[in-house]
């Protein structure tokens, strides 16, 4: 007798069993090859890659702690890596390397390789690098105060670098006033094995916890302004959103964003499950936690990238975009201070469209500002500039738009210097002259250029940048064969401070005197 074919509804069900195990199956192995690909090519952990401090910052365990409270832990946090980087310089390395029996036996290349690692990194209290940046103060949270203030400014890096990306801003809000704190985030700072352990919540809980101090010095009406950096910039924008429906946090009066990570590409979300073998306790397989193991040789940012930073990076974004969302559907956007943005048209690491299309798409009024750094428009780099980059800025300046729009280009295609073109909502627009010229060979500015002069210390590419007679790292141009140095010679082709870092700083100190005199009024 032959079976009763199944139902309508038994069928969708086979499919949908069918559909879920082959979703698995495709996720396991996308799993298994990123595994395969980790244990064969990237290169041997270091100690600053498998082992912790006990003293970071944790919403679950540290959520009664005010500001101060988060500086005495951080005070803490860094005594614990000044003991594990003592101990490493006293030959506490190799810890990855096979044990060798014979004492008579030479190093091993394993262990030799650790050595040269440490020597030429961030964590050698007494190589080359501390010496540049004297010590590398700004790794941690730190204020600028003034004795009688103006306005108080919350400030926020992103991520795998440090409060020092902020330290410019920090300056240029500092020089009009500005009582300025700069907040580390948690897993940042200090090793990148602490990136592994870090998450979403305690950045989101470390905000609230700094921006309710500085809200709180803000006397007398004085404005309250924060900003960010990359995903700082995510953070900020979050804590604005929060803040325009739960009474109990403080509304900034103004937005400050520096190339914000908003929207990143939907194959970020495969961070979820990469590492998945990782779970499994073998040694070989801790690489798998990572995605990029690179010589430590900046000393205010990682170079190495755990899977688990793109994991809460992705998990940020896309809470902001949910708020996002809820906030226009709510009617509360209306509400948002004005939001200013610097971005570079060419942004390899958030891009650029979702600053546009997630945010600005969605802004009404004058008062928000996009400031879009164009690429050199010079006729000799057109054959080798992309079209897709100019694309988005002539959308956005020939579309309907309810914001302004400001482009950073070439007042005259055929001249290297520099004009500022702002265009109001209602079609009116203006050519701001400036005095400053695309330096030689520069085709464009970049994600890591835009927070930092172009005579910075540490990153600046300007000839003689740098400190102590050391050059900059952002001055370095080798050439060579790979393998000559410690690092790859790749690495030092991109842009690493920006050459019309002065637009920003006087806007940013117009700004401040423009909420002033608002307040006063």
């Amino acid at each position: 007798m032959a079976a009763a074919p199944a139902s309508t509804p038994q069928r969708l069900r086979r499919l949908a069993v069918r559909g879920v195990a082959l979703l698995v199956a495709l996720l396991l192995a996308v799993a298994l090859g990123f595994t395969i690909y980790a244990v064969g090519a990237l290169p041997a952990l270091q100690p600053w890659h498998t082992e912790l401090l006990r003293s970071e910052f944790k919403a679950t365990q540290h959520a009664d702690l005010d500001f101060a409270g988060y500086q005495a832990l951080e005070e803490r946090l860094f005594a614990e890596l000044r003991e594990k980087t003592e101990g490493w310089a006293r030959g506490g390395l190799g810890s990855e390397c096979p044990v060798v029996t014979d004492a008579q036996a030479p190093v091993s290349e394993c262990a030799a390789q650790a050595e040269e690692s440490f020597l030429h990194s961030r964590f050698n209290q007494a190589g080359w690098l501390h010496r540049l940046v004297g010590g590398a103060p700004f790794n941690r949270s730190f204020r600028l105060t003034q004795a009688q203030p103006v306005a108080q400014a919350l400030l926020v890096h992103g991520l795998t670098d440090s409060p020092y990306s902020m330290h410019a801003m920090a300056r240029a809000l500092h020089a009009q006033g500005v009582d300025v704190t700069v907040l580390r985030l948690p897993g940042h700072g200090t090793l990148p094995s602490m990136m592994s352990t870090m998450s979403a919540r305690d950045w989101t809980a470390a905000v609230r916890l700094a921006a309710r101090d500085v809200a709180a010095r803000a006397l007398g009406g004085q404005p309250f302004i924060v900003g960010g950096y990359s995903s700082g910039g995510t953070l900020v924008l979050q804590y604005t959103l929060d803040a325009l429906q739960d009474e109990q946090l403080r509304r900034p009066d103004r937005v400050l964003l520096v190339s914000p990570a908003i929207e990143l590409t939907r194959v970020a979300a495969l961070a979820e499950v990469i590492d998945i073998f990782a779970v499994v306790p073998l040694p070989v397989l801790d690489k798998v936690r990572w995605q990029a193991i690179a010589p430590e040789f900046d000393p205010y940012k990682f170079n190495s990238f755990p899977v688990n930073a793109s994991r809460q990076i992705n998990r940020a974004t896309r809470q902001l975009q949910r708020s996002l969302q809820e906030a226009q559907r709510a009617g509360r956007l209306a509400q948002l201070p004005p939001v200013v943005s610097w971005q570079s048209v060419v942004d390899s690491t958030v891009g650029s469209t979702g600053l546009v299309d997630q945010v600005y798409a969605r802004l009404q009024g004058p008062q928000h500002r996009l400031v879009m750094f164009d690429l050199n428009r010079l006729p000799e780099l057109g054959g080798v500039a992309r079209p897709a980059a100019r694309a988005l800025i002539e959308r956005i300046a020939t579309r309907p738009r309810a914001y302004t729009f400001d482009v950073v280009s070439n007042g005259d295609e055929r001249l290297p210097r520099i004009a500022v073109r702002r265009m109001a909502p209602d079609g009116r627009s203006e050519l701001l002259p400036t005095a400053l010229d695309w330096p030689p060979a520069l085709v464009s500015l970049g994600h890591v250029a835009l927070p930092f002069p172009a005579d910075d210390p540490v990153y600046g590419f300007q000839r003689g940048s740098g400190r102590d007679g050391i050059p900059s790292i952002g001055s370095w141009l080798l050439r060579g064969e790979n393998g000559a140095i410690t690092i790859s010679l790749g690495s030092l082709t991109r842009l690493r401070s920006n050459p019309f870092w002065p637009l920003i700083a006087e806007d940013a100190a117009a700004l401040v005197a423009q909420d002033v005199a608002a307040k006063r009024r």
